[in-house]
């Protein structure tokens, strides 16, 4: 079953592929003066770059048109090796090919697929032999955006065509399906209906701003974690957001990091930058004390502010920014107590997520590209040891693994846990790293039960990863509809009439005294429009209040997701609103 899956998907693969040449021909016929660049297949279908090219969605249904002409041509692809001089001289007016081929060597046999007569693409392939094949291959324009030519934001920026594509009707409905569905939970689309979040061109791109409700959620999403923390014998620190450059340059972030940071600052004839991570702060705080072998696992927590220049083309709401806030730990141990430590943060990870439902997820060994030592600092011996390590606590815990050449921190290996969205996107939310690298670097030190001095272990973990990123998960996979406990309204109060208010009134205050966040609507509004207003913003209790219930002493309460109403008494509702509150409970 799995080699007939892998041989399905290198088909659809190979037909995405050669589609993609069908776009490009398509293009080129519609608009001669456009230069192309690259094409590739991807998930779920395939694009293709272009200069000069003007296109919006109006034009998407004549361009579909033109592939299925092109497609019902019956046109062969035909496979051609060249030299790299007639390479050259066959897309002397492709710029960007151009590029491409004189990179390779020059004694290199090079590729060329010719679609028809008159149209050919530098390509390895393979393709399908002819375009009838391709006349049941189902697909869509999906949209067009900027992006720069080879991923550099030096370069110039391109238009980027991207299509649907796959071999059946059914997988494109499904896809198109999931798409809108994509769209619904957008934590951006979320976060301004729900008046989470919002950014301002004036006050700079990637820097968001929370709104008081979104600030609620963010609050409560701290308290949470520090409080689960402080059981674990965690202690909390608050260190600045900028440092001085040379700490980073001791930490090896300057000349690791640095293209991420944001500039130095020449102030009083010292550097100072923005601190893209808490680690470097953390080392010093370790360092202004001498501990013995007794004082550690000494655990150093921070809901800390960091920066990090993200190119502009990477924003995205709260998911990617440029501001943003860690939930962040350094753990100074000694080197036998690695596994325990290590096992106890995942042990707090697992039980994080069962807080929050979360079940699809897998745990990822980030390792070193040897390859690419340059990446990273340190010795053999030491990247060996750590990674050794982290492998054997993986398979001992019996988790659900896979390893990643290449995805390891500059300064050691980790285990990044992979949790699989409603949307089906794979996000990093929680880390932990095993580092025998900073300890060296800023020479921290311990003293041992013999009196000899040995250097420390540092385990980095971050639970909830960014509290940004972690909200904008939690938005789209409830679709706003946030657990009692961290709704920014637990309660809405709406009024029949003026008459109802001293009672609603009254009800307000006894909930916001138990600690519940209440709003209360006495509008001169019809019931049903206030109810929806409610409804609209996903909070999770309304509470009815007319003449019956002002003459009952009673509340009337319609529960989110449904449209029945039942009456109780206020005590009864604060009992079942606090055991959600208190237990989590998810809905």
């Amino acid at each position: 079953m799995e080699e007939k899956n892998l041989e399905l998907e290198e088909k659809q693969k190979m037909y995405r592929h050669s589609m993609s040449h069908i776009l490009a021909k398509a293009i080129k016929q519609m608009y001669p003066q456009v230069k192309v660049a690259i094409g590739p297949a991807i998930d779920n279908g395939f694009y293709y770059d272009f200069d000069n090219l003007s296109l919006n969605a109006e034009d998407f249904a004549k361009l579909e048109d033109k592939m299925r002409e092109i497609i019902n041509k019956n046109e062969d692809f035909k496979r051609l090796e060249v030299t790299r001089d007639e390479a050259l001289k066959l897309f002397k007016d492709e710029p960007y090919k151009t590029e491409l081929i004189k990179e390779l060597p020059a004694d290199e046999k090079i590729t060329v697929y010719y679609t028809g007569e008159d149209f050919y693409d530098l390509c390895r392939g393979p393709h399908v032999e002819n375009t009838k094949f391709l006349r049941g291959f189902a697909f869509k324009i999906n949209r067009v955006s900027g992006a720069y030519w080879r991923g550099n934001e030096k370069n110039k920026m391109l238009t980027r065509v991207y299509v649907y594509g796959f071999l059946n009707k059914d997988d494109l409905k499904e896809c198109l399906r999931l798409e809108e569905e994509a769209k619904e939970r957008d934590h951006r689309k979320l976060g301004k209906e729900l008046g989470i979040f919002m950014y301002s061109e004036l006050v700079g791109r990637g820097l968001p701003i929370w709104l008081p409700k979104g600030f609620v959620v963010r609050r409560e999403l701290s308290d949470y974690i520090m409080k689960k923390e402080i059981a674990l014998g965690y202690q909390h620190v608050m260190t600045p957001s900028l440092g001085n450059v040379n700490l980073y340059k001791t930490s090896g972030h300057w000349d690791h990091y640095k293209e991420d940071m944001f500039p130095a600052m020449e102030l009083d004839e010292e550097a100072y930058v923005l601190r893209p991570m808490n680690c470097p702060h953390h080392m010093m705080i370790y360092k202004n004390f001498m501990h013995s072998y007794r004082d550690l696992p000494l655990r150093l927590a921070e809901i800390a502010n960091d920066f990090r220049f993200e190119a502009s083309g990477n924003l995205c709401g709260l998911e990617r920014t440029r501001a943003f806030t860690q939930n962040d730990c350094h753990i100074f141990c000694c080197p036998n107590q690695i596994k325990s430590e290590v096992e106890g943060v995942i042990k707090l990870i697992l039980d994080v997520y069962k807080d929050f439902g979360f079940k699809n997820y897998k745990f990822r060994l980030s390792l070193r590209d040897v390859q690419n030592k340059e990446k990273y600092f340190g010795n053999d011996e030491l990247w060996e040891k750590s990674e050794s390590a982290l492998r054997e606590i993986l398979k001992d815990s019996g988790a659900d693994y896979y390893e990643a050449v290449g995805e390891a921190a500059f300064y050691g290996p980790k285990i990044d846990v992979q949790v699989r969205s409603a949307i089906g996107h794979d996000i990093t939310l929680s880390t932990v790293q095993l580092d025998y690298q900073l300890p060296e670097r800023f020479e921290l030190e311990y003293i041992d039960a013999d009196g000899s001095k040995k250097r420390p272990v540092v385990i980095h973990r971050a639970i909830l990863g960014s509290l940004d990123r972690f909200t904008a998960f939690v938005l789209e996979e409830t679709k706003g509809a946030l657990p009692v406990w961290l709704s920014p309204v637990q309660v809405k109060i709406v009024t029949v009439s003026e008459k109802n208010i001293p009672h609603a009134t009254d009800v307000q205050k006894r909930l916001q005294e138990r600690g519940f966040r209440v709003e209360l609507d006495t509008a001169n509004e019809s019931i049903s429009k206030k109810i929806r207003f409610a409804t609209k913003d996903k909070i999770p209790y309304v509470l009815v209040i007319g003449d019956r219930e002002c003459a009952e002493l009673t509340v009337s309460v319609r529960e989110r997701g449904s449209n029945n109403t039942y009456s109780t008494s206020l005590d009864s509702l604060i009992t079942t609103i606090h055991y959600k509150c208190k237990n989590k409970e998810l809905v």
